[in-house]
């Protein structure tokens, strides 16, 4: 039976800000009432990144909603965040992100087997003649397809 993955939010400028070189998959440490938040859809990664420091792998600037019924147990929304990965991949993050130009930026945030994981990319930033190139290919691509479609 294939697992169930509801994905609860998406980075859609990561793709057009940067190249993405690998993704891997990374627990988060929550509170309760942040669970029930991203339960909800009430998260933000669009500005978020993932920092090494002192061997642990953390995420910056994601935004968690707070729970409307959390009261006293809602914590800071912005709140810096531990992500779950083995230590080979915190090791292997370290030589990638020491590299020039490399940077950890989150995907998506999804639920599966009622746990809350992010898809971090390895990633390089794009120059603005780079996001230049993607557009016009991309519109490129839209214009044969139109023809085709009104040939058939």
């Amino acid at each position: 039976m294939a697992d169930d993955v509801k994905v609860v939010a998406r980075n859609k400028k990561a793709h057009h800000d940067y190249f993405i070189e690998e993704t891997l998959e990374a627990g988060i440490e929550l509170v309760g009432t942040e669970v029930k938040s991203i339960r909800s859809g009430k998260v933000n990664i669009k500005d978020s990144f993932a920092k090494v420091d002192k061997g642990e792998l953390y995420l910056y600037n994601m935004h968690i909603s707070p729970y409307e019924k959390g009261n006293i147990y809602n914590r800071d929304p912005l709140r810096t965040r531990k992500l779950l990965v083995h230590k080979r991949e915190i090791r292997k993050l370290i030589g990638y992100t020491q590299q020039k130009g490399l940077t950890l930026v989150p995907l998506k945030v999804y639920i599966t087997r009622g746990l809350v994981k992010v898809e971090l990319a390895v990633a390089r930033g794009k120059k603005s003649y780079d996001k230049r190139e993607d557009l016009a290919k991309k519109e490129a691509q839209r214009r044969i397809e139109r023809a085709i479609k009104e040939r058939y």
